[in-house]
């Protein structure tokens, strides 16, 4: 049963993501000129996309067609179905075309993401949620998406995790469980991280950061 459930939302959430993506395939995304156009970008998320800052997210190495739906959706706002919301995100987004977003998603792959740092006292319980999920509860495993490295799914939109920020895969995890963000395909994250308890999310979330691609 719990193998029919995940094969079942992976196989929504990849013939969703992938026709979104299918649908901007056309533009080609310049990881030269995404260079330049990130400056703006640095203060945050580091020059190459290697943010220190735990509560911003690493880019580097993220798939490409990720990026872009998230920029997108970002440009889209909170009022939009599938937008996503950040007070600091939203005047750096709002002057961007699409080409823009595209080569800024083109530059952020293509560089190297660096490796994080877990809390070894909570990896036994995230390797546990991350590899095999909680039956009592309902949780798929994270690796059955987001690849048993983290390296996620590009095919599919499903991110890379390895080495992400703990603490901002926590908010994230938060976000989705409250529906403060509501932009993932087919409420997938939402309908598992509303069965996660506040231990389980960090703990994941410490385990993420110590996977390496």
């Amino acid at each position: 049963m719990k193998k029919t459930l995940i094969l079942a939302l992976t196989s929504l959430a990849f013939s969703t993501s992938a026709a979104v993506w299918a649908a901007d395939a056309a533009l080609k995304g310049d990881p030269a000129a995404g260079k330049t156009k990130s400056a703006t970008c640095a203060a945050c998320h580091g020059a190459d996309g290697n943010s220190i800052n735990p509560e911003w997210p690493k880019l580097a190495g993220q798939s490409e067609g990720y990026l872009f739906k998230q920029l997108q959706n970002f440009k889209a706002g909170k009022d939009a179905e599938g937008g996503r919301y950040n007070a600091t995100m939203a005047p750096m987004i709002d002057p961007l075309t699409e080409q823009d977003m595209a080569d800024l998603a083109a530059y952020f792959a293509s560089q190297t993401g660096t490796p994080g740092q877990a809390d070894q006292n909570q990896v036994t319980l995230g390797e546990q949620v991350y590899k095999g999920g909680n039956a009592s509860n309902g949780i798929p495993a994270c690796a059955a998406c987001h690849g048993p490295n983290g390296t996620g799914n590009p095919a599919a939109n499903f991110p890379s995790l390895a080495g992400q920020q703990v603490t901002y895969t926590k908010t994230q995890l938060n976000n989705f469980r409250t529906g403060a963000r509501a932009n993932d395909n087919g409420k997938m994250m939402r309908n598992i991280a509303v069965k996660m308890t506040d231990a389980e999310m960090n703990a994941v979330a410490e385990y993420i950061a110590g996977l390496q691609k």
